[in-house]
């Protein structure tokens, strides 16, 4: 984790940041590890509701760090993909490439100098909680822009492109029927 704060230390410093952003090193922690400490206050609340608190505090820091500052009135589902694509350069997840030879390989044999990118599930999990966020804040939910389609589409290309990358399948899991049902089916059926 500290190699990962030192190397945005040093993209705050060079004055080259992506998306013309600065994000403070404790609210990139808490957004990328989920940092767990939290404060006397918000003790009682759920691990859930304190992450999304916290993952809500740096989008609306990301906006008022955004040059030109944005408004969160003004924020589109363009805006959502730019603070995806920009989380993706403090990912953890190996994403091989097409031309790597460990493409679609779960446990590639030897190292690789494809990109680490943030995890699917790690950003549905983020926009989820986002997007409830956006209308605990007063948000209407026909404006909400993580719930917008581009973001949708994104997070479906990135679970794809993921799933054939890492050769891992991401199919829903078939929900199990109740004992009650599947016992008058099966009587049914006789």
């Amino acid at each position: 984790m500290d190699s990962i704060l030192s190397e945005f230390e040093s993209l705050n410093n060079n004055n080259n940041q992506p998306f013309g952003v600065v994000v403070t090193n404790n609210t990139l922690q808490n957004l990328v590890v989920g940092s767990s400490s939290s404060s006397s206050s918000s003790s009682s609340s759920s691990r859930y509701e304190n992450q999304k608190r916290r993952d809500w505090n740096t989008f609306c820091q990301y906006l008022k760090n955004h040059r030109p500052p944005l408004a969160l009135s003004r924020c589109s589902g363009a805006h959502v993909l730019e603070f995806l694509r920009y989380l993706d350069q403090f990912g953890k997840t190996k994403v091989h490439t097409p031309i790597c030879p460990f493409y679609g390989h779960p446990n590639p044999p030897a190292p690789c100098p494809c990109p680490l990118r943030q995890a699917w599930g790690s950003l549905d999990a983020l926009i989820g909680r986002l997007r409830a966020a956006f209308e605990e804040n007063g948000g209407m939910p026909e404006a909400n822009p993580f719930g917008a389609r581009a973001v949708r589409l994104y997070l479906r290309e990135v679970r794809d492109l993921q799933s054939k990358a890492r050769g891992i399948s991401y199919e829903k899991k078939k929900r199990k029927r109740p004992q009650q049902q599947q016992i008058a089916q099966s009587s049914n059926g006789n």
